[in-house]
């Protein structure tokens, strides 16, 4: 038989166990690093994020430099046009006598090269201020983009909202159900003692069973939800998509509601597409005025430079080339345009009382809105007045039936039920919360101006 030695038989035992734990964290190290990834992020830390990261506001900044770049266009049309060019010439000529009645014959060469070059410079003095139209129109539609972009900032800011206290409302779900879990545990915990000792019915563990069974359920769909608004909103902040977001500054006070005419104003002055609507009227008034230039004459000036140079030589000496310059004015009108321009005008003032009728609907749109989603927050805070009395009535209850059941006079029904409705009632208030907050970034949103409020 051969001896082992108890000392290096424990060393020998150890090693494997000791690869196999380092084995282990190797394996689950990525997982663990993956879990650190948090963020804590207040409301306004991730608007900012949203909007830095938003590929729409990206695509507004580029229709804003489409917009600049048309204007630059517009405004090279003011500058003087100029052209040149130089050509040069060879021919054959066969028949190279030519007679005219009884004089002397005109005897031409029998081939000739001939380098004639031209250079001009054009400006359009005054066109009917047309060009000046053009760059004033130019300038809106500028304006225009950058309302795009504003307005679309917005939209952003309000998705981030929106996401932010869908989290929100999952993650104080979660803690209601756990806070539920723990006291179901405990009551299934006296329920089973009571069982032992004779003083309740299997069937009364069975139900407290049955409850955990239905929260835990619950909990499970809740953090389900809860993984889906998290990673939606890791891709709409630009975020790691394995980030898990926690919020603070959520559970804030709600704001106090100023009067309703107060974001009325504020909704008529703010509101991107009121002031979109109104450069849009501005574009129209100028171009009515830039149809009715086209009955106006034009003047414009320009000078001419041309080089002749018949020798056939492309540098010719002295006397063999002709550089003649001139200078000139000319002044057309187009007199038909009289009276066929007047149904072009008519027509543009047509569409620019469609654009002042599309803003009338549109404030009236605002206006409604606005209403809505005042009356829509007040009712929000009235929730929460009402479920925080719910709430006590709700724990009263709860402490009644809790002492009932310890002294055998409630059924295990009664205090599952009461139990229930309260954190029922614990979680409406905090959904109701969250409603109220996003009922007021709504309220702001319909002012035009939630990213520069919240």
């Amino acid at each position: 038989m051969i001896p082992i030695n108890p000392t290096s038989y424990q060393r020998d035992l150890k090693k494997p166990t000791l690869i196999k734990l380092l084995l282990l964290v190797f394996l689950l190290a990525p997982a663990l690093l993956k879990a650190q990834n948090v963020k804590q992020l207040s409301l306004q830390e991730a608007i900012d994020l949203g909007i830095a990261n938003s590929k729409n506001l990206k695509l507004s900044q580029q229709k804003i430099d489409e917009a600049v770049a048309q204007l630059a266009v517009v405004k090279d049309n003011a500058l003087p046009s100029a052209s040149a060019s130089f050509m040069y010439n060879h021919a054959e000529i066969p028949t190279n006598t030519l007679k005219i009645g009884e004089g002397n014959p005109i005897h031409l060469p029998n081939r000739a090269d001939a380098f004639v070059g031209t250079a001009a410079v054009q400006e359009l003095v005054y066109g009917g201020g047309k060009l000046k139209y053009a760059q004033e129109s130019t300038k809106l539609l500028k304006e225009i983009a950058l309302l795009d972009a504003d307005k679309n900032k917005e939209e952003v800011s309000y998705a981030v909202v929106n996401s932010y206290f869908s989290l929100y409302k999952l993650l104080q779900s979660k803690k209601v159900v756990a806070q539920n879990l723990s006291a179901i545990s405990k009551q299934l915990k006296q329920a089973q003692r009571f069982y032992e000792q004779g003083l309740v019915t299997k069937n009364d563990v069975l139900r407290f069973q049955l409850q955990q069974a239905n929260i835990s359920l619950t909990d499970m769909e809740i953090e389900n939800n809860r993984k889906i608004i998290n990673y939606n909103l890791d891709i709409l902040l630009g975020l790691p998509e394995n980030t898990a977001i926690e919020l603070k500054g959520a559970d804030d006070a709600l704001p106090q509601l100023s009067s309703f005419d107060a974001y009325l104003n504020a909704a008529l002055t703010n509101r991107q597409e009121l002031q979109q609507l109104n450069l849009r009227h501005q574009t129209a008034d100028y171009n009515i005025k830039s149809i009715k230039a086209n009955t106006r004459p034009t003047v414009g000036l320009g000078a001419n430079l041309y080089y002749v140079n018949p020798s056939g030589n492309f540098i010719p000496s002295n006397q063999q080339f002709v550089m003649p310059i001139t200078l000139g004015a000319t002044i057309s009108w187009n007199i038909g345009s009289l009276w066929t321009n007047k149904n072009k005008v008519a027509e543009a003032k047509v569409q620019q009382l469609e654009i002042d009728t599309q803003k009338d609907i549109f404030t009236d749109n605002v206006k409604t809105e606005l209403n809505k989603n005042y009356q829509t927050y007040q009712l929000a805070v009235q929730k929460i007045d009402v479920l925080e009395t719910s709430i006590a009535q709700a724990t009263e209850n709860d402490r009644l039936l809790e002492s009932k059941y310890q002294n055998n006079i409630a059924s295990a029904i009664d205090r599952i039920d009461a139990e229930t409705l309260l954190y029922q009632a614990k979680i409406n208030l905090e959904l109701a919360k969250a409603d109220a907050k996003l009922a007021y970034y709504t309220l702001l949103k319909s002012t035009g101006k939630i990213s520069q409020n919240n």
